[in-house]
This record gives structure tokens, C-alpha cells and sequence, in this order.
């Protein structure tokens, strides 16, 4: 028999442990194993599994601490395991490693308007990144533990989210500006166990409520010193600045290969969640979306389509990190060796014409405020000039609408093709009028368009999301050179599953669905699926798609179906096939036209649910029903039915008419239902803008309502569609 003995020693080599580790691992806990060449013991037989091999262990019983770590980026760590290495990305955080080993020192980003002012290399950002995960460790967070990440857009965000998913926990997500009812209740519902805030500022805002709420195991602030927080009614939750975590981790890092500190290392896999996002957190009881690693790493992978960066290309930042948009363009195009310039909306027209970035990733309002701002430019110089620049506008608007056909890049306006004939006639009259008109656009460029150009920078692509983007704005960028890209997506989906590609580009539609995103239109009533140019409900499927609501099985269930198909709630349709004529390379675009749910987005690509503010409005006698609109608008509207007898009578008590007087005007009448409204409405985090009144009720003989007494949403918006646009003139 073998006699294999036992001593105690911390050297561990690795020759092949697959027969003798799983033998005593089975039976003794060990803080190190190691198998070299041996002469000890009885003589085992040249083709004995145990021939080459020697194992030394403790022999006392010792509980070995598991981690996990992202198997590319911290590789090694498995590596001292004896377990396999992935080369390959499998998690988030790998792309860190990759990253700093092609970019290095290449500057990856600029964050100027936090102090300390920070720049940082590739190299760097890989480092910073695990520290902060080994900073995590060392102060007991567990793997699959939540963590609040309630703080805006900047470099310590990043650190910090990448961070914790490389150290295997799960951030929950938030910006600061919500408000302390919210963040509570996803922490608590999130189940998080520690807070890591923006600032001191934050923290004091929300100190007092979360000390005596929550259960809190240690808070970490990533800008500002301890010194600045007032409100520390626990002193036994120890605090944490961000360069306080950092050193811990550089330090904890420093020893991990000698001999007295081990743990056991596991590696984090691509369906674990990676991070828990809550949506509709403002009104109403919010969702939490998870998406996993795999989710994520499938827009990381295939972004490029849609924005093919390149080494050295500037990007500039302003989104809130925390929402899915910006965050999963963050991670992609941070794996083609950009540089990413911070900023903030009140410095962004001036960085735009400082850093000229060749991209900016942005919502809807941003292109809309570029927009105004430039009308608003011309609008006011000398007639002369406003006269020669409105003209030339108005050229250019005639040239790409004549390009756009003759190219075949044009919606199409029916599901039956034109004849070939007609088509090759649109053609060759489109083509004759774009020629003709071509020497004024580019004279246009020259006098005009090239000084647009130096103010907003913008030099490949402006690349909008989060909500529909106005037509006049889709088509001013267009005229003027400025290429901007609509895509299309939801939290559930990581977010992006379609979006124009530079190549065609598409105005009016959400481009191509992006690589394995399938899309069908169904019809809301039936479920049945309907042909391309039909108008339905749209649903996708893809690896993008969640794994469903967090602690909410039945929301999960309602979303997604068993086959995998994600209900979007948005009303749409795909563009039907043409092989000749103005719509010949539009196939299979997808159009989407409105929220089927009750969901309004605005243009800040915030999500508001109407019902809550409907019902506290309903408060105010003087409202007889009202409809909350908004959607793709700065703000929210509303359309209304006046009580007239109460308002009648609440304008005679206010002396507002006489006591004979049965008639009041209507802005007299939309000054009383703002003052309600303003009351009724004070505890919502959105106010009523502009409001239509209407004389006749919503009705079920008049098709507004429902049988069941319920207002159609959808009808009445279409019905007052003119009115409610010139609302917002």
C-alpha cells in the first residue's frame, strides 16, 4: 500500500491534480495542496495516478474563504487554484484586461469637473478597477450581495460599478437627484446591504431616513472626505472615502501571493446578474430589471455596427451612468480604445466646441436644445444673414428629400410596391432636381454649415436614444452634414435592439434590429402575428433580453412569454419589402409609432407613468376627466374636461365674474385648473406644462371610453393629435 504522508507547508505546485485532489478534499479542509516528484513511502507502480505525486496539508481543519473574481481580468487568481483560465470574455469586467493590454497608456478618460480633476490611462483604469473589487473583498463583501450605487456620471462611478461586478457582487443603480422616498425604497426592496453615495452632500440629504430605515453594513462615499458628513447619528457603521477602499485593495492585492493569506477563487459566470436597474422608480412602485453579465456583454460585442469607433476617438459624457443606455454604450466603446471626456449640461456647448468629439451618445432633448440653440442663433442675426441662412437651410432640407428617394433610403408609404415604371420615372426626376440643387448645398457647407460644424464638434455621429427623435430635428441635422443615428431599446433589453447603422440611415425609423435580435409585430387583441406593414405590438427576442423582475414573477410573466419574446408595449411595424423604387433599401426597418402601455417617455428619456398623477389631479372639482400626454415631449400636458358648474361656481366665490355672469373665458378657466393642479400635484416629482381644454366628455358613445368606463388613452391623444402639438409650439 501507498503511504503518502502529511506535514505542514504552505508551497503549493501544480503537476496533474486531478486524481489526488478531488480524494482529499473530500475528507480535510486545506489551505494549500502540493504535488511534486516523491521517493516516499512504499514503491507505486510507474502507472499509479499517485506516482508523481506527493501531497503535504494542515492537519488542523481550517474554512477557506470564497471569492469570486472575473475569470480574463483577474485570471491569475484561478489560476492558483488549479483551475482553468478563460482567454475569452465571460463577464463585464474582462473587457479591462483586454483594454489595457492593447490601449496601455493611451488616455481612456477625463473627468475635469470633479475635484480632484482625473485622467486616466487604460493601464490605470484596469488597476483602479481592481483595487476597488479587492477593496470590496477585504471589507467583507460576499458574492451575489447587493450594493446601492446611488451617485452620477463620472470616473468613480465607473471604478466603482466595474468594481463590484468584478468582485462578484451586484450593484443596484440610481442617480443622486431622486428623491429619498425612492432611494429607499430600492434599497429596501433590492435588499442591498451597504450604500455607496455621490458626495457628502447626498449622503447628508439622505442620512437621517436611511440610518433609521435601513440596515446598513458600511457606506462608501466616492468624492468628498468623511469630514464633510453631518449626519452620523450610527458612528458603528464604519464609512469608507473612495481612495480610503482603493488603498485597501492595493494593499490586500500586494499580499495575495504570499504564503499566509489564501482564499478559494471562483469564477464569476455569464448568466449571474451583474446589476439589478429599476425603472418607473418616480411614480407608482418600480421594477427591478436584471440584467446578467451575458446580457450585457451582448451589446458590448455588438455595438461596433452602429458606432465603428476607433482608436483615439473623442466621446463626450453626459448621461446619468445608471441608466442602461449610456452605461452599455460606456462598457463598448471603452473596448476600442477611445477617449471619454466628461461633462455636465451646463458645460456641454462649451465642450462640444472645445473637445470636438467625433461622437456624442445622447438623448432626444440634448439634439433638440442643439437645435434651438442654433435656429435661435440665426433667428436673431441681421436680416441678411437670417435671410441667406434660412434659404440655404431650406435648400438643403429639398436636396436630402430628393437624395433620400433617388438612393431608395425613404420609408415606404404603403405596403404595395409602385410600379416599375413609376419608380424609375420618381427616380430620374429626383435625381435631375438633387443635381440642380447640389451647388447651393455645398455652397451652403462652405458660408454656413462648416461654422455650425466648430460649435458642436459632432464630427462622425450624433447617436440618439431613449426616446423618438423629432422630425424636424432628424431632418435639420441631416441638411446640415450632422449625422445622427435613432436606435431603439428598453432597460429589459440591455438597452439597445435596433438602431440606424451609418450606412443607412434611415430617417423615421429605429434602423435594423441589431446581431440575433429578432423582432415580430403581433396584434394587441388576438396575439396573432402580423405581416410587415401591418401596425401591431411590437416584440423582441434576443440575448440582450432580462432575466426578468426582480421578487416580481408576475410582472416577469406578463413580459415575457415562454418562448422568450419580450412584450415592449410600444405600437410599431416593419417595413415591407420593395425591390425597385423609393423604399428599395428600407426593407425590414423597424418604425415605431407610440407606447401601447400607459408609459409615457419624455424626451429626457424619463419614464412616467400617467395614472398616479391623473388620479391625484381627479382630486380637484373643477377637473371633470383629464388625460396626461408627453410622449417624446419636454414635458408633460394634459388634456382636459372642465366641470363647468363647479367651475362657474368657484369663479363667482373668487369675484373672478360677476354673480350673474354664467360664461368665463377659457384662460380664465385654465388659470384656476393650474392653481389646482400645482396643489393637488405638489408631491410629484412632474408637473403639468401646457394644457388643451375640451368641452366634450370622453364617452363611451363617442368611442373615448370603454364599456367598462375606462378613458382610451390611445383615442383621445389621436383624436386632439393637432391640438396637442400646437401645445407645444
Amino acid at each position: 500500500m501507498a503511504i503518502i504522508p502529511f506535514t505542514y507547508s504552505h508551497t503549493r505546485t501544480f503537476s496533474n491534480p486531478h486524481y489526488a485532489l478531488p480524494l482529499f478534499h473530500s475528507c480535510t479542509n486545506f489551505t494549500r495542496i502540493t504535488f511534486s516528484p516523491t521517493n516516499y513511502g512504499a514503491a507505486l507502480a510507474p502507472s499509479s495516478p499517485l506516482s508523481h505525486f506527493r501531497v503535504f496539508c494542515r492537519s488542523e481543519t481550517e474554512t477557506l474563504e470564497i471569492r469570486r473574481c472575473a475569470p480574463f481580468l483577474e485570471s491569475s487568481l484561478l489560476l492558483d487554484n488549479g483551475d482553468v483560465a478563460s482567454d475569452e470574455w465571460k463577464v463585464v469586467p474582462d473587457i479591462w484586461r483586454s483594454s489595457a493590454e492593447k490601449y496601455g497608456d493611451n488616455v481612456a478618460l477625463v473627468d475635469p469637473y470633479h475635484h480632484p480633476p482625473t485622467t486616466m490611462t487604460y493601464k490605470q483604469l484596469e488597476q483602479a478597477i481592481l483595487d476597488f473589487a479587492e477593496g470590496l473583498r477585504v471589507i467583507g463583501v460576499k458574492p451575489d450581495e447587493k450594493l446601492a450605487l446611488f451617485a452620477d456620471n463620472s470616473c468613480r462611478w465607473l471604478v466603482a460599478d466595474q468594481g463590484m461586478m468584478a468582485s462578484g457582487a451586484i450593484n443596484v443603480v440610481r442617480g443622486s437627484r431622486s428623491s429619498v422616498a425612492e432611494l429607499l425604497q430600492i434599497y429596501n426592496h433590492s435588499e442591498s446591504v451597504a450604500l455607496v453615495v455621490d458626495n457628502s452632500e447626498m449622503f447628508n440629504r439622505v442620512a437621517n431616513t436611511f440610518y433609521s430605515t435601513t440596515t446598513m453594513r458600511f457606506i462608501i462615499l466616492l468624492w468628498g472626505e468623511k469630514s464633510e458628513l453631518v449626519a452620523q447619528q450610527n458612528k458603528h457603521i464604519p464609512v469608507f472615502t473612495f481612495t480610503q477602499l482603493i488603498d485597501l485593495g492595493a494593499e490586500s492585492r500586494t499580499k495575495l501571493s504570499k504564503p499566509e493569506q489564501r482564499y478559494m477563487y471562483e469564477a464569476i459566470k455569464s448568466d449571474s446578474i451583474a446589476t439589478l436597474i429599476y425603472t418607473s422608480g418616480t411614480t407608482g412602485n418600480p421594477k427591478g430589471v436584471m440584467l446578467t453579465h451575458q446580457n450585457l456583454l451582448h451589446q458590448i460585442k455588438n455595438l461596433w455596427d452602429i458606432v465603428p469607433a476607433k482608436v483615439g476617438d473623442r466621446f463626450l459624457s453626459m448621461l446619468p451612468p445608471w441608466h442602461a443606455y449610456e452605461r452599455a454604450c460606456e462598457y463598448f466603446i471603452f473596448t476600442c480604445g477611445i477617449q471619454q471626456q466628461y461633462t455636465t449640461v451646463r458645460n456641454l456647448k462649451d465642450d462640444l466646441e472645445r473637445y470636438q468629439p467625433h461622437y456624442l451618445i445622447s438623448v432626444p432633448l440634448v439634439f433638440e436644445i442643439l437645435y434651438s440653440g442654433i435656429m435661435k442663433q440665426i433667428s436673431t442675426s441681421s436680416a441678411v444673414r437670417r435671410l441667406v441662412a434660412l434659404t440655404f437651410i431650406s435648400v438643403s432640407l429639398a436636396y436630402m428629400e430628393y437624395k433620400r428617394i433617388y438612393e431608395g433610403k425613404c420609408l415606404p408609404m404603403n405596403k404595395k410596391q409602385a410600379s416599375y415604371v413609376y419608380s424609375m420615372l420618381e427616380w430620374l426626376w429626383a435625381r435631375i432636381i438633387a443635381t440642380l440643387l447640389l451647388p447651393i448645398h455645398i455652397l451652403a457647407k462652405k458660408l454656413v454649415y462648416n461654422k455650425i460644424h466648430s460649435a458642436i464638434g459632432i464630427s462622425k455621429a450624433g447617436i440618439s436614444g431613449g426616446g423618438s427623435l423629432p422630425w424636424e430635428v432628424d431632418k435639420f441635422f441631416e441638411a446640415i452634414g450632422v449625422k445622427v443615428q435613432n436606435g431603439y431599446g428598453l432597460t429589459e433589453t440591455s438597452p439597445v435592439v435596433a438602431a440606424r447603422r451609418p450606412g443607412c440611415n434611415v430617417l423615421g425609423s429605429i434602423g435594423h434590429p441589431i446581431h440575433e435580435t429578432e423582432f415580430k409585430i403581433v396584434d394587441s387583441e388576438t396575439g396573432e402575428v402580423l405581416p410587415p406593414g401591418s401596425k401591431g405590438i411590437l416584440k423582441v427576442r434576443g440575448p440582450q433580453v432580462m432575466k426578468g423582475y426582480f421578487k416580481n414573477d408576475l410582472a416577469t410573466s406578463e413580459a415575457l412569454d415562454g418562448d422568450g419574446w419580450l412584450n415592449t408595449g410600444d405600437i410599431g411595424w416593419i417595413s415591407p419589402h420593395h425591390s425597385t423604387g423609393r423604399s428599395r433599401h428600407s426593407s425590414g426597418m423597424i418604425v415605431v409609432e407610440g407606447r401601447a402601455k400607459d408609459t409615457i417617455v419624455l424626451l429626457t428619456g424619463e419614464n412616467v407613468e400617467p395614472g398616479e398623477l391623473e388620479e391625484a389631479a381627479m382630486r380637484s372639482c373643477l377637473i371633470q376627466q383629464i388625460v396626461i400626454v408627453g410622449q417624446d415631449k419636454r414635458r408633460l400636458g394634459a388634456v382636459i374636461v372642465p366641470n363647468k358648474e363647479e367651475v362657474l361656481m368657484v369663479a363667482r366665490k373668487l369675484s373672478i365674474i360677476n354673480s350673474d355672469n354664467s360664461d368665463v373665458s377659457e384662460e380664465k378657466v385654465k388659470t384656476l385648473i393650474y392653481k389646482e393642479l400645482k396643489t393637488w400635484m405638489s408631491k410629484s416629482p412632474f408637473q403639468i406644462g401646457p394644457i388643451l381644454l375640451v368641452n366634450e366628455p370622453f364617452t363611451i358613445d363617442n368611442g373615448l371610453m370603454t364599456p367598462t368606463m375606462k378613458i382610451r388613452r390611445d383615442r383621445v391623444v389621436t383624436q386632439y393629435k393637432d391640438q396637442i402639438d400646437n401645445l407645444y409650439k
